[in-house]
């Protein structure tokens, strides 16, 4: 019965359509002021701050204080993952609901099916991409069904891409490819240095990642993994 009021309690606060587009909002991994949230949301203000103190009250969000203003996030990457791997049971999209988007709408969910960020994550394609050749090239090994752990090769490789190495790992099943990609401290990590050496840059206004030139030749060389286009 525990389990049953709990996974009802924490479904019903985000199953209602105005905390999940705020809770989705903030899986880029940016702290956003309850105004910008509200926006997003479509409704008013005050609506806005009831809506963000349920989801306090649930520890799915925690809040930073700027002087006089206040920043909402996710609690932590747990949550995230949770969001994701809850979109992943959505059944798979038809033709039919495809062709019925606009071509700016297909654009969009192309650039996110193919790299998005997942918190402080990568997902997408390409972490899926990522992941498998990690483990292809015995870089990581699986501990369980949800963890991975850093071979002596993996983590070799990893300081000579100058990685912060974190011997663990979490396996983040991806919304749209229902495969896993690499969540946790190491997860964070690689998306953080891949940034660093501009192999991948983040959509400002968006949770979409593009791969630069730089990052297509090197993922090729160091991983194996070919991107076949780079918007530049």
């Amino acid at each position: 019965m525990e389990l049953g009021s709990d996974v009802a309690f924490i479904a019903g606060l985000i199953g209602e359509p105005v905390r999940a587009a705020m809770l989705i909002a903030l899986l880029g991994g940016r702290a956003l002021p309850a105004g910008e949230l509200a926006f997003i949301s479509n409704v008013a203000p005050q609506t806005a701050s009831f809506h963000l103190r349920k989801l306090l009250e649930a520890s799915l969000i925690a809040v930073d204080k700027r002087g006089k203003h206040s920043y909402y996030r996710l609690a932590d990457e747990r949550v995230a993952a949770a969001l994701e791997s809850v979109a992943a049971l959505a059944p798979v999209r038809n033709q039919v609901d495809l062709r019925s988007r606009t071509r700016v709408e297909s654009e969009r969910v192309k650039e996110l099916r193919f790299a998005r960020s997942c918190y402080r994550h990568l997902a997408g394609q390409l972490a899926v991409q990522l992941n498998q050749a990690l483990i292809d090239r015995t870089f990581l090994v699986r501990d369980s069904e949800v963890t991975y752990r850093l071979t002596d090769l993996g983590t070799a490789w990893c300081r000579q891409l100058g990685v912060n190495i974190h011997s663990s790992a979490r396996a983040c099943l991806d919304w749209t490819e229902r495969r896993p990609h690499i969540g946790g401290p190491l997860g964070t990590a690689l998306f953080s240095r891949l940034s660093e050496l501009s192999w991948i840059v983040k959509n400002p206004n968006s949770r979409a990642v593009r791969v630069t030139h730089l990052g297509v030749r090197e993922l090729e060389q160091q991983l194996g993994i070919t991107v076949a286009a780079v918007r530049q």
